[in-house]
């Protein structure tokens, strides 16, 4: 059996490619029912060259119903809404070092980022968990 400081990231994050990325310009309630559409409770906002500008959550949207008890349905661009000050890891780091983080943080998620700083994938609490399922 493998200890998780022995798995990166790399091996159980959700690659690029696969995630539900949103614009910062895109209306927050097409990114809500995004996150409705895709059972998820965040994605990475990246700009038009795909560089991670910041991370919309569901806590986050949370706002948008408050505005739009208010007054209507349109609240806005992701850019109102997101965490600009994003905390990120590397594909290289361990589970074990992801899991330390998940405890300090409150996040769900992280995006993860080369060496380059560019966005390669996303990683979860849940991924995690399956890694953790496969090990043992």
């Amino acid at each position: 059996m493998a200890k998780l400081d022995t798995v990166s990231v790399r091996e159980f994050m959700t690659p690029v490619d696969k995630l539900v990325k949103l614009s910062p310009t895109t209306e927050v309630m097409f990114a809500i029912n995004q996150l409705v559409k895709h059972h998820i409770s965040g994605a990475p906002v990246v700009d038009g060259n795909g560089k991670l500008v910041g991370m919309l959550s569901a806590m986050d949207c949370m706002q948008v119903g408050l505005i739009a008890a208010e007054d209507t349905c349109v609240a806005g661009p992701v850019s109102q809404f997101m965490k600009s000050n994003v905390v990120s890891v590397s594909p290289d780091d361990s589970l074990t070092q992801l899991a330390q983080l998940f405890f300090t943080k409150s996040f769900r998620r992280y995006p993860v980022l080369d060496k380059k700083g560019e966005l390669v994938g996303q990683i979860s609490r849940s991924d995690v968990l399956k890694a953790i399922s496969a090990m043992c």
